[in-house]
């Protein structure tokens, strides 16, 4: 169980920027009336800049 725990938290950067950072985007483009850009939806814009920021905080191990 400590394994698995320890696994889990090395990718939590990235959980939370899927599953928070991500519909925090798309719901603030929404409620701002914004547009994404390149012609995707709000939701993937979000997830695309949720995952990508979530990825460069577990590998760099910091979010800034």
């Amino acid at each position: 169980m400590e394994v698995a725990l320890k696994k889990l938290f090395v990718v939590m950067p990235l959980i939370f920027g899927i599953g928070f950072i991500a519909p925090l985007i798309a719901q603030t483009m929404a409620a701002w009336h914004w547009e994404a850009p390149l012609g995707l939806t709000r939701v993937s814009f979000g997830l695309t800049v949720g995952s990508l920021w979530g990825l460069y905080a577990t590998l760099r191990g910091r979010w800034v």
